[in-house]
């Protein structure tokens, strides 16, 4: 499909950013916590699976709403936010990264704790054995040995995020050059019967959304078949 003469491609970008952005914030967060829930013994464990699990099975408006009502105007965060920087939260670039990482938490953590079970512990008591650190056998055995489950972590949640529309529109709202991303932009030319542009922009996603499944499965079937020899 054609690129339509005068498309604006300024969504795709915001979208590239909020992804990068979220997926950066989400490996910080989601290494530690997948680890945690990796290797506990702790009653609390279910519960923390349960909720971190929770935006898989909860709509994403629902999700949207209650993000809406924290990041509010009237919200706890959103007047905390507004004290500090002078700024709204809800309705800002800010406030989309923050949904996002909610919305997007369990595609990263999920394959990240997956990779950590999956870890040989024996490497890591012979680190130990050796003398090494906590620290440094975490940087130098630890995520070496998860770096497939880090890759498909960060692919995934990249991925996820980019294509994300109900927790966008309701925290985000739809303002162009700001908060419109691509699943927005394709909204608001599907309303005004641009159907051109609104394909062009799903086709794009529909490809993108495609490669990362293949890459993905590609990857994972070759590291199955290493594990075999």
């Amino acid at each position: 499909m054609d690129i339509p003469d005068g498309l604006d491609l300024t969504p795709v970008w915001l979208s590239m950013k909020l992804a990068g952005v979220t997926v950066a914030l989400l490996v910080v967060l989601g290494i530690p916590l997948a680890w945690w829930l990796a290797r506990t013994r702790s009653p609390f464990k279910i519960p923390v699976e349960a909720l971190t699990a929770l935006p898989l099975v909860l709509p994403p408006t629902v999700l949207g709403f209650y993000l809406l009502v924290l990041l509010g105007s009237s919200g706890p965060a959103g007047q905390i936010w507004t004290r500090i920087t002078g700024h709204p939260l809800a309705f800002s670039f800010t406030g989309l990264v923050i949904a996002s990482c909610v919305y997007s938490l369990p595609f990263v953590v999920q394959p990240l704790q997956a990779a950590f079970e999956a870890l040989d512990r024996r490497a890591v008591e012979a680190s130990f054995t050796l003398g090494a650190s906590r620290t440094r056998t975490f940087l130098r055995v630890v995520l070496p040995g998860i770096r497939r489950g880090l890759i498909t972590a960060m692919v995934l949640g990249f991925a996820h995020t980019l294509g994300e529309f109900g927790v966008v529109l309701m925290v985000g709202g739809n303002i162009p050059g700001e908060t419109q991303v691509v699943a927005t932009a394709i909204y608001e030319y599907v309303e005004i019967l641009d159907y051109d542009a609104a394909g062009a922009l799903s086709a794009g996603l529909l490809g993108f959304s495609f490669l990362v499944l293949l890459l993905v499965y590609g990857a994972n079937r070759r590291w199955h078949a290493e594990l075999k020899l």
